[in-house]
């Protein structure tokens, strides 16, 4: 032999590679409407004090609340979760960097909603006069419908 010799991995490199593994793609989110820290929690493969942590350092993630004060995750929130945990274990971002990230994608999906609603189906901008005369043809339209049911 060369002298060469294999060491094994230390047990925290290979817990930080086990975790990167599993990506957002590939892991099943069953079709329900909420979810329980404990769901979540199974589903992501992360503790729940973590997740209880990353409510506080991410603005994104914000979870109701049940009338017990469970938490209540959103499909989109466990998702998020998920993108969460990518970024810091397998992208290796700092949770500052993932934050950062995280609210300039949330900003420019806000600016594409915005710029769906501000133009009409042409593309035109809908100004506050439109926006007026619109109003003062639905309100037209409900006083007829109001004179017809007398």
């Amino acid at each position: 032999m060369l002298g060469l010799q294999l060491m094994p991995r230390s047990s925290r490199t290979a817990r930080v590679h086990r975790r990167s593994q599993a990506g957002a793609g590939d892991v099943f989110i069953p079709e329900k409407l909420y979810f329980r820290i404990g769901e979540v929690s199974q589903i992501t493969h992360t503790k729940a004090y973590v997740l209880r942590y990353w409510e506080t350092e991410f603005p994104t993630l914000r979870p109701g609340k049940s009338s017990t004060g469970h938490r209540l995750y959103r499909r989109r929130d466990v998702e998020m979760v998920l993108e969460i945990r990518r970024l810091l274990y397998a992208q290796g971002f700092t949770i500052e960097g993932a934050r950062k990230l995280l609210a300039g994608q949330a900003g420019r999906e806000k600016s594409a909603q915005k710029h769906l609603f501000a133009g009409s189906a042409v593309g035109e901008s809908v100004d506050g006069a439109r926006l007026r005369e619109i109003r003062r043809e639905v309100q037209g339209i409900l006083a007829m419908l109001s004179r017809k049911l007398r």
